[in-house]
């Protein structure tokens, strides 16, 4: 008899292996988890803007009246507004459903099957889950006990053939930035090194002016974090206009919807509230990382970001996370590898910094 085909016989075989990003649980579901109101739910898990966007957009969408018209795909108020945030010419400028899908076109452009991207670990997931998708394999070069990247060893893996080099700075989860004369160097490798600034706006530095100067650097923003757009999904890369040109080409005709532009460009209309409001963020973190420090065992690393990574007793990270959880506080707990013993801790407002200590006293006691 005919043995009967399955639907995973069409799939391409690397594909089949393929394992899940590990995303965060929304609100509803940590306040069941919790057995408490939504509202009582401290929400420090995902790098959220605790202050959410700026007032200008609730208004924008608000009054939204072209719903049922397809957005722009040349995307040109968008690219001409974040020209006049960044300063660079509006050909640099590639707008996403989100920044990931600028590293899934960027990737999907340069990765041939079994190509190599070169992924200083622990950092960012989405780096690595995208190149597997995309019939990739990632060079694992691993950061050192403080966090701070292998530079020999990323250009040692790029000479010898891979195709990207991908680096979070500042990094999530570590919060620690990347310094510019190693970015210089490894530009000089050819590889296309992608920088992902997702949280530049906190106290990283950037590399978006040496755009103009390396047809190989591509630099990503998000207004995920800085303007409270999260649920929104919209980001952006800066980038050689030619490689801009053939992402624009590559990407779906309609990839931002008009909700997100709309949002985009309200925010970008109303800087002053944003900055301010990371003003507020970076003070909180630098009142919470001195209180975690004061907590007996816990060791918080410096962050230049929207949260802090801190070290917990040994062998401990989990009973701390579950522990804050039946509080119904919430944070980012890693099982594996060099962040085994480590959470990551969002940012938020001062009343949340508060309730946080507090449930961890009595979590680790």
């Amino acid at each position: 008899m005919k043995q009967k085909k399955r639907a995973l016989d069409l799939v391409l075989p690397h594909l089949l292996e393929l394992q899940p990003y590990e995303s965060v649980s929304p609100p509803e579901v940590l306040a069941e988890r919790a057995g408490i109101p939504q509202s009582d739910v401290v929400k420090l898990d995902a790098n959220e803007n605790p202050y959410g966007p700026s007032p200008k957009v609730a208004d924008a969408l608000a009054d939204m009246d072209q719903l049922h018209l397809y957005p722009d795909p040349a995307q040109t108020a968008m690219r001409a507004a974040i020209s006049t945030y960044i300063g660079l010419p509006p050909e640099h400028v590639v707008v996403g459903n989100g920044s990931d899908e600028i590293i899934d076109l960027a990737f999907r452009a340069v990765l041939a099957p079994g190509d190599a991207i070169v992924n200083s670990t622990p950092t960012f997931g989405m780096y690595d889950f995208t190149a597997h998708v995309c019939g990739g394999r990632t060079v694992e070069i691993e950061r050192d006990a403080d966090f701070r990247i292998d530079l020999p060893g990323i250009i040692s893996a790029a000479r010898d053939g891979a195709k990207i080099i991908i680096l979070a700075s500042p990094n999530n989860p570590s919060g620690n930035g990347v310094p510019r004369q190693a970015v210089e160097r490894m530009l000089e490798t050819g590889a296309l090194v992608i920088m992902d600034e997702a949280y530049a706006e906190f106290g990283g530095t950037s590399s978006a002016w040496l755009v103009p100067q390396h047809h190989n650097l591509v630099v990503l923003r998000t207004l995920s974090k800085w303007a409270g757009l999260a649920g929104l999904r919209v980001g952006y890369g800066l980038m050689n206009p030619d490689l801009a040109d053939l992402l624009m080409r590559a990407k779906p005709p309609y990839n931002v919807n008009q909700a997100a532009a709309v949002g985009l460009l309200a925010s970008l209309s109303d800087t002053e509230t944003l900055n301010t409001r990371a003003k507020l963020i970076i003070e909180e973190r630098e009142r919470m990382f001195d209180l975690l420090a004061g907590l007996p065992g816990v060791t918080p690393m410096p962050s230049d970001a929207n949260f802090v990574l801190c070290r917990v007793p040994d062998g401990r990270a989990h009973d701390a996370f579950e522990g804050l959880a039946q509080r119904g506080v919430f944070v980012r707990y890693y099982s594996r590898g060099k962040l085994a013993d480590y959470l990551r801790v969002s940012v938020g407002t001062t009343e949340q910094t508060d309730r946080l200590i507090a449930a961890f006293v009595e979590a680790l006691s």
